[in-house]
């Protein structure tokens, strides 16, 4: 009937078998061709690098990526789920640098561009079917036989069709600015780039002392996070509506500024060196913004004269450093309203090459402009004693430098967020150059408003960080000084003349010289010269590639080579319905899909964005191979299997919050949902089995089920009503939730309570009705969470449907997603059992709180609640409990008393001097009806004089007095109070039922099939022996003994402890 199922939980192997059924059968292609001429769905899949092994992360972002698709198809839809490769860029050259051993630039255009380009193509795919093994393991399903690939030239011809679009309104532009640059890749970056790689570093900053010119001993004091930049330096600059001041001060020999009582400001003591010879003493005078004197000189000063900001403009100083011969007037004061008065002196030094605000202060004022760093981020040969040193490791020796020459104020450590390349970890600087940008400032609230038509899950990424980003946009700084990468279509004349091509037959129908097969790619195509349509002289291309971010972000039509094909297609895909990447692609792979989509269509390329957190280990660090907390996905699905990795991250946090990965909490949560499910699932095929039940000859008559059947069937409308919501609507983990309760009431309490009537011989009406309940339960719920488990599901599937009827869909993936049936659900039904359950939970605590087994009958529980359960419910809480009798009343207050006093620790500093008087007050209380109060609502009002107030109730001691003999518990208004007074005759029913219990644990333990009789010998207790003869029938029934055997052992014996009485027992199969 069925094949035989296994309890052990290695879903590893189970899972193979899958995968080669899937395989073997086209599973994921015929999930697509079933659905075509449906509704159209579209998911985007941001490609990964194939250079790059998946890490832990991947399986994060893989299997969110896949369930909602899955859950769509099952929905009717016709899902694109198109694969893609993210080929070009910087990490690419990265690899092939340090496979050929090579390092920068210089040796790169030294070992050859052609060969190095060839290395790039074959490096891309060096982890390619690494990524293909681990997609098809984790069940990602995807065309991975089709997919676009960015270095395509078909691919980057419609990145140039775009780029000619926006040429054409005017937003790609040449500028000189001040941009983010890595010296060690050669190649500004864009600001989006720039903020995946922040930084905390500690570093130090400087406090120079600038001469003004004329004068020995008068200075301006300057403030500077960057001293490598000083040696540019060409101006200070004030807040022209700030207070500054000029202070006169002694300093010693070393320009430490003194104190009146002759200590110096660096704190050391100096006695020893004072009795050697004379400390030298001289005066200097400094100017700085007077909000700022305490936090700068720690000495004692004197207040000599003030000044506005705007009154020290074009006051003059001498330069630091002599190493810039400079054209045009330098080395004075300037104004500007960026200087603010939180950190430093009030005035900041100006070097136009490296910053966007002295750049714009050095334009304003015609400074002359000084570059003392080369490309390399090293100094000139002109910076004397600096050249050749990296500007960041020039810190030091220039701080030595000023120190020699008396110019060195103070040095002060800092802790600060700085910014490195996100490739190569390099520290960036800003760096003036020539640069080619895309002027987003001109769509920025056309970027804002598209974004607004997004539903971001969470909503504070979308309306935060993502559009907080949006409203300070920047340009978009596109060109890279690289080599593999889409190139720049721009060519240019020696006339200065610039003409942007959009396509390849525009570039053959303006070259002479345009191979027919032309590679879009660098050296092949800086070799295609064009006529410039303006001048008619030759055009060459400029040399810059472009961001390897934007080739992501034109995925939408690139894919699909549009405009040049697939027009239709692209329409009808385009914008997408889903996407979903790690939270720091709100700054990469989400922006740069936005700001090309509303360049081009004016519209947002999405509508749904589920933002994930990042994968940590168990104690919340960023996981990394140096710490040696990385987690190998590969190591991890052959240990756990996909289906309880894919589980464990839908059910664990909300998708956007950081997931703490670790293989304790996995294997706890497939033993919690999946080996619950799956034994209950062994369960039903192991009695269907003996009793040869086939489900396909019997019919669901809803109008004979049992309470206990229709609350189960009530249950599972509702909860496929509500599943189908969330993912709906994206809510995954909620989803998730809502199936493990399910599956956790299916084991433990319908099929724990319906044992039984499978257990009954022959097949009447009632034994059908469990296993057709049953049966119809489990096939929904492997529909139901196909999306979410697809290999155990499809196991089930397989077994409970396909052995039977070879008619059915092939696979679970190709059946329709559930749908409810309203007329099933009966919210009263659910609601008075959840009344049950929430009794259950009760009693079994006032259980354990008197350490009493559930197999020790007790005589009677008391119960309070709103309304009185019906006979049929209170049998089965007096069963569950195995109490005998079950009394609702509404005053249980004879069995417990409550009394409370007042938390010192939170309610002291809130009343003050009323404390005492709330103490007073809370003792004379009426304790009962005080703790239904708190019950119902969670606090207690109170009176207190002549205030109503109210108390949480974690503020309050509460004690509680009981009963002797009673044990009692409350919850949500529900209060039950058990009776442990037991009699002789409950003690003996007690024995009875532990008895039965071993004796079934040791049928197992003998590895006994369910239906075989036995011989049951006991040895070693009378009191034991008593009880079995005294109750004889009903312990051989229950463990299908046939006869006892005392004073004797044969068979599988061990032995016991039972309520204090130990015993020897024995079971052997007849």
């Amino acid at each position: 009937m069925y094949d035989k199922v296994t309890t052990d939980l290695n879903f590893v192997e189970r899972e193979k078998k899958i995968l080669k059924f899937w395989q073997d059968n086209n599973i994921f292609e015929a999930s697509i061709e079933e659905r075509k001429g449906c509704q159209p769905y579209t998911f985007y899949d941001g490609p990964p690098t194939a250079n790059g092994q998946p890490h832990i992360g991947h399986v994060l972002t893989r299997v969110i990526k896949d369930i909602i698709p899955r859950y769509r198809t099952m929905k009717g839809y016709n899902v694109l789920r198109k694969a893609g490769w993210d080929t070009h860029g910087l990490p690419v050259e990265l690899e092939v640098e340090k496979l050929l051993g090579i390092d920068g630039k210089e040796q790169i255009e030294a070992y050859g561009l052609e060969p190095f380009i060839q290395k790039c193509k074959e490096s891309v795919w060096k982890y390619k079917g690494m990524w293909e093994d681990f997609s098809q393991t984790v069940a990602f399903w995807a065309d991975m036989d089709n997919p676009y690939v960015t270095y395509h030239n078909e691919y980057i011809e419609s990145v140039w069709w775009s780029l000619k679009q926006i040429w054409d309104k005017g937003l790609l532009y040449k500028g000189f600015k001040i941009v983010p640059y890595c010296p060690r890749c050669g190649t500004p970056l864009s600001s989006h780039e720039v903020a995946q790689g922040y930084k905390d570093v500690k570093e130090k900053s400087v406090i120079a002392k600038f001469r003004l010119k004329g004068s020995r001993d008068e200075f301006i004091l300057a403030w500077t996070t960057t001293p490598w930049t000083l040696p540019s330096n060409v101006a200070l600059c004030v807040n022209p509506d700030e207070s500054y001041v000029k202070v006169k001060v002694l300093v010693d020999e070393k320009g430490n500024v003194l104190k009146k009582d002759g200590s110096c400001s660096c704190g050391h003591d100096h006695k020893h060196e004072q009795a050697e010879q004379p400390a030298k003493i001289s005066t200097e005078h400094y100017i700085l913004a007077e909000a700022l004197l305490g936090s700068v000189i720690d000495g004692d000063y004197e207040i000599e004269a003030r000044y506005s900001g705007k009154e020290l403009e074009y006051l003059e100083y001498e330069p630091l450093f002599d190493y810039a011969q400079v054209e045009k007037k330098a080395y004075y004061v300037t104004c500007d309203h960026y200087v603010t008065l939180t950190d430093g002196t009030g005035v900041v030094h100006i070097a136009p090459a490296f910053g966007e605000d002295d750049n714009r202060v050095g334009k304003a004022y015609d400074l002359p402009f000084v570059q003392l760093i080369d490309g390399k981020g090293e100094f000139k040969p002109e910076a004397g004693e600096l050249a050749g040193l990296f500007c960041k490791a020039a810190d030091e020796p220039i701080m030595k430098m000023l120190a020699r020459k008396g110019l060195l104020f103070k040095v002060l450590k800092f802790e600060h967020s700085y910014p490195f390349c996100w490739r190569c970890d390099t520290p960036l600087i800003y760096y003036a150059r020539e640069s080619w940008f895309i002027k987003m400032t001109a769509v920025r609230d056309q970027l804002i408003e598209n974004n607004n038509t997004i539903n971001w899950f969470p909503e504070s990424i979308g309306q935060g960080r993502f559009g907080d980003w949006l409203k300070n946009v920047q340009d978009w700084g596109l060109s890279r000084d690289r080599y593999w990468g889409t190139p720049l279509p721009i060519w240019e004349c020696e006339d200065g003349h610039l003409h942007c091509i959009g396509s390849i037959e525009e570039l053959r129908s303006m070259s002479d010289n345009c191979p027919d097969n032309i590679e879009l790619h660098r050296p092949f195509i800086d070799e295609v010269k064009i006529k410039c349509p303006q001048c008619g002289k030759e055009m060459t291309r400029v040399k810059p590639v472009i961001d390897c971010w934007y080739d992501s972000g034109s995925m939408p039509f690139a894919q699909w080579h549009y405009p040049f094909e697939n027009k239709e297609l692209f329409e009808k895909h385009f914008p997408a319905d889903f996407i979903s990447e790690a939270v720091d692609q709100t700054r990469g792979w989400f922006y740069s899909l936005l700001a090309i989509s509303t360049l081009i269509f004016g519209v947002a390329p999405f509508k749904n964005c589920i933002v994930l957190g990042h994968v940590q280990d168990e104690n919340g660090q960023k996981m990394s191979k140096s710490k040696g907390n990385s987690v190998d996905p590969f190591d991890a699905l052959a240990r756990h299997g996909a289906d309880a990795i894919r589980w464990y991250f839908y059910i664990n946090s909300a998708l956007w919050l950081p997931n703490r990965f670790h293989h304790a909490a996995v294997t706890e949560g497939q033993r919690k949902f999946m080996g619950t499910l799956w034994n209950t699932y062994a369960f039903y095929v192991l009695y269907a089995n003996i009793d040869n039940f086939d489900a396909t000859k019997y019919s669901l008559e809803y109008d004979k089920l049992s309470v206990m059947d229709k609350w189960l069937l009530s249950k599972l409308n509702t909860l496929v009503k509500t599943v189908d919501d969330h993912l709906e609507n994206y809510r995954i983990t909620e989803s998730a939730r809502m199936l493990a309760d399910f599956v956790d009431e299916l084991s433990n309490w319908y099929v724990r309570r319906s044992r039984e009537r499978f257990w009954t011989k022959g097949m009447p009406q009632d034994k059908i009705n469990a296993y057709m309940t049953l049966y119809t339960t489990l096939v929904t719920l492997a529909k139901l969470a196909a999306p979410f488990i697809p290999y155990m599901t499809e196991d089930i599937y397989q077994n409970l449907v396909r052995n039977l009827d070879k008619n059915a869909p092939k696979s679970v993936h190709l059946c329709d997603y559930p749908s409810y049936n309203e007329a099933w659900i009966d919210e009263k039904l659910e609601a008075d059992m959840e009344e049950v359950l929430e009794i259950v939970v009760l009693g079994r605590a006032c259980r354990n709180a008197v350490n009493i087994k559930n197999r020790q009958p007790l005589a009677t529980m008391y119960v309070r609640a709103d309304g009185k359960l019906s006979e049929y419910y209170t049998s089965i809480i007096a069963d569950e409990l195995n109490i005998k009798k079950i009394i609702f009343t509404d005053d249980v207050s004879e069995f417990t008393s409550y009394s409370f006093k007042p938390q010192l620790k939170t309610l002291g500093p809130k009343f003050g001097k009323q404390i005492n008087a709330l103490r007073t007050l809370l003792a004379g209380l009426d304790g009962n009806k005080a703790m239904e109060e708190i019950n119902a609502s969670g606090k207690l009002t109170i009176e207190l004089e002549g205030n109503q107030v109210s108390i949480d109730k974690e503020d309050l001691l509460i004690e509680t007095s009981q009963k002797e003999g009673f044990v009692s518990d409350s919850d949500r208004g529900i209060t039950v109070v058990l009776d442990t007074n037991l009699t002789e005759k409950l003690i003996e029913e007690g024995f009875v039922n532990e008895i039965i219990s071993k004796l079934q644990t040791m049928r197992k333990e003998a590895d006994f099939e369910v239906m075989d009789q036995i011989r049951v010998y006991q040895s070693g207790n009378d009191r034991i022996q008593s009880i079995m003869k005294q109750n004889a029938e009903e312990i051989k029934t229950q463990v299908l003994a046939t006869e006892f055997i005392f004073d004797s052992q044969q068979g599988y014996s061990k032995e016991w402890n039972i309520n204090g009485e130990n015993v020897a027992l024995g079971v052997e199969k007849i």
